[in-house]
C-alpha cells in the first residue's frame, strides 16, 4: 500500500513546552516508533507541520535583525530551514526505530498563486501562545498580525493554497525505488512561478495538511492518513456533548463545520484527496497511527455512498 502521512506540528511540540532540542527529538522518536510499522510493510510519504518550529525561528531573526541580520530572513527560507531540521530528526529516528529501507528528506518547493486572496486574509498561526496583551505589544513592534487560538494569542500569516510541487517529479521517482520520503515539510516553501520559469520565495506559510493531499493525489497514494494530537474528528466539539465520529463520508462532511484555524484544514484536504481518487482518509491520533490506518481508531472519511 501507499501512504501519505502528514504529521501535526503540534504533535512534534506541544502547547506550552519549551522548543529545545531534546524535547522535540523525545516527540519525533515517538513519532518514529508509531510510523515504522507503517515504513516497514508500505510505501511510504511523510509530511510534517512547523508552526511552532518556525515561529520560533522568525522571533529569533526578529531579535537578530537588530544586531546582526540587516533585515530577518523571510519565511520560505524559514520553512526550508525547519524541512532540513525536522526531516534530519525523523530520518534519524526511524532509521533508529528499525526503519532498514533508505529514509530521504527533500527539501521541498510548493508554488502558490501571487493573487491568492490569502495574501490580504491572514490566518496561519505560526509560533507560540501569548496572552493578548502581550501578543498585541509584539503586534505593534513587529507589525504582525495576530489572532485569537483558543484562550490564547498567536501570529497568523497569510496561507495561500498550494498549486503544484516543484520537485513533485523526483518525489515519485524515490518512491516507487521504495524509499521513504519526507518532504512538504510545513507545507513546503512557498514560491511563485513568474510565468518564465523563474521561482521566487514569498512572505507566506502553506498548510501541510492541503499539500500532503496534494502529494497524495500527485502520487496516487492508497491513504491519507492526517496524524494530530487528537484521537479523532469531533462531533460538538468543545461541548459537555462532544462526542468522536468514527466513520464519516463526503455528504457527511456537507453539513457538518469545523474551525477554520484546526480541523478545517484537515477535514478539507481529506476531502480533496478522497473526492479525486475515491479512497478513504483519515484522522487520528500519531500514537495509534497502524489503528488509523486499519480503520479501527481515530476518524476514516470515503467517498459518497452507492445510489
Amino acid at each position: 500500500m501507499r501512504i501519505v502521512a502528514a504529521l501535526g506540528g503540534n504533535a512534534l511540540l506541544r502547547r506550552g513546552e519549551k522548543p529545545d532540542a531534546a524535547i522535540q527529538i523525545e516527540h519525533v522518536q515517538a513519532a518514529a516508533e508509531a510510523l515504522a510499522p507503517l515504513a516497514i510493510d508500505n510505501e511510504l510519504l511523510i509530511c510534517h507541520g512547523n508552526g511552532p518550529q518556525v515561529g520560533m525561528l522568525s522571533l529569533e531573526s526578529e531579535s537578530e535583525s537588530d544586531s546582526a541580520l540587516t533585515r530577518p530572513y523571510p519565511l520560505d527560507v524559514l520553512v526550508a530551514q525547519t524541512q532540513g531540521m525536522i526531516g534530519y530528526w525523523l530520518a534519524r529516528c526511524l532509521r533508529n526505530a528499525g526503519v532498514a529501507k533508505p529514509v530521504l528528506g527533500l527539501v521541498t518547493q510548493t508554488v502558490v498563486d501571487p493573487a491568492d486572496p490569502a495574501f490580504a486574509d491572514p490566518d496561519k498561526f505560526i509560533g507560540p501562545v501569548y496572552t493578548h496583551e502581550r501578543a498585541k505589544q509584539l503586534a505593534d513592534a513587529d507589525g504582525w498580525t495576530v489572532a485569537a487560538d483558543g484562550d490564547q494569542w498567536r501570529r497568523v500569516v497569510p496561507s495561500p493554497a498550494p498549486k503544484r510541487i516543484v520537485e513533485q517529479d523526483s518525489i515519485t521517482r524515490v518512491l516507487r525505488d521504495r524509499a521513504v520520503v519526507i518532504c512538504g515539510g510545513g507545507g513546503g516553501a512557498p514560491v511563485i512561478d513568474d510565468g518564465t520559469g523563474q521561482l521566487q520565495g514569498v512572505e507566506a506559510v502553506v498548510d501541510k495538511d492541503l499539500t500532503a493531499a496534494l502529494l497524495a493525489i500527485a502520487v496516487n497514494a492508497d491513504r491519507l492518513l492526517i496524524l494530530t494530537d487528537v484521537s479523532a474528528v469531533m462531533e460538538n466539539f468543545g461541548t459537555p456533548q462532544a462526542a468522536p465520529l468514527g466513520r464519516l463520508n463526503l455528504e457527511n462532511l456537507d453539513g457538518l463545520h469545523f474551525p477554520a484555524g484546526s480541523m478545517g484544514p484537515k477535514i478539507e484536504a481529506c476531502r480533496r484527496f478522497v473526492e479525486a481518487t475515491g479512497r478513504p482518509a483519515a484522522i487520528g491520533s500519531l500514537a495509534h497511527a497502524a489503528a488509523v490506518l486499519k480503520g479501527s481508531a481515530g476518524t476514516t472519511i470515503s467517498a459518497r455512498t452507492a445510489g
